[in-house]
């Protein structure tokens, strides 16, 4: 007798969007584990990043389905989605120029109930390795500082997915090395799931355990990172341009 397969934790299917009268993504599908890496790359106007904002809301898809722990969450807004659990971290990490460090958690905190206890930032601040004082303006933080803080305040709300666009962006090696073992940390240990866009293979090659590749709005190969790099089409959308 055959087992039942496991519903995935996160999954879409046949999505498609258009903006300004241009087709921009075809018929995206895949599905997601929990503690399971999903790294996204594909040359510059792939669509990679239009098609983090569909899988968390912010765009809704001309056509398919997206599901989150077997519920059909197409119709959700963003918020609704973080209030399920699926998080999202941008390439650029902007943080409200008029708080201190402590009133932006205290922000993050009382966003929604139940509202955070000041343990819960510290807590969420400690799986990150984020020890800026409280009282420290955030216009006063480094790019990795502003990353770590933004990525501890949705850790407080313990969610079971990561939605993350390029995080090794704007960080020097040792600072990439640092995004991995915490990344590793979340997925191995803490069992959460993440789709990571990212152009710095050394992390991808180190953290994913599936690639999928984007090209001009649709996946052209998806597999282990060595395979697809290698892949005849993948040089071809990287390469033959150039």
């Amino acid at each position: 007798m055959t087992a039942p397969s496991e519903t995935p934790l996160f999954s879409c299917e046949n999505l498609a969007l258009d903006l300004g009268g241009r087709e921009i993504l075809r018929d995206i599908g895949f599905d997601l584990k929990p503690g399971e890496v999903l790294g996204i790359i594909g040359p510059n106007g792939a669509g990679k990043t239009s098609l983090l904002e569909i899988l968390s809301g912010r765009y809704r898809p001309k056509s398919g389905r997206v599901r989150f722990e077997g519920q059909d969450i197409t119709d959700l807004r963003l918020f609704q989605r973080a209030r399920l659990g699926i998080g999202r971290t941008y390439q650029t990490p902007i943080v409200c120029d008029d708080l201190t460090v402590g009133e932006t958690f205290k922000a993050s905190r009382q966003a929604y109930k139940p509202y955070l206890t000041r343990f819960d930032a510290e807590y969420g601040a400690s799986l990150v390795h984020f020890t800026a004082p409280y009282d420290k303006p955030t216009t006063s933080l480094k790019t990795f500082e502003r990353r770590k803080l933004l990525l501890a305040n949705l850790l407080m709300r313990f969610p079971k997915l990561l939605l993350m666009d390029e995080p090794a962006a704007g960080l020097i090696n040792a600072e990439i090395d640092e995004i991995d073992q915490i990344l590793r940390m979340l997925s191995k240990e803490m069992n959460i799931a993440v789709i990571i866009v990212e152009h710095r293979m050394e992390l991808l090659d180190s953290i994913a355990d599936r690639i999928i590749v984007m090209d001009a709005g649709e996946v052209i190969a998806q597999g282990e990172l060595d395979d697809v790099v290698n892949s005849p089409a993948v040089r071809a959308a990287y390469f033959e341009a150039a």
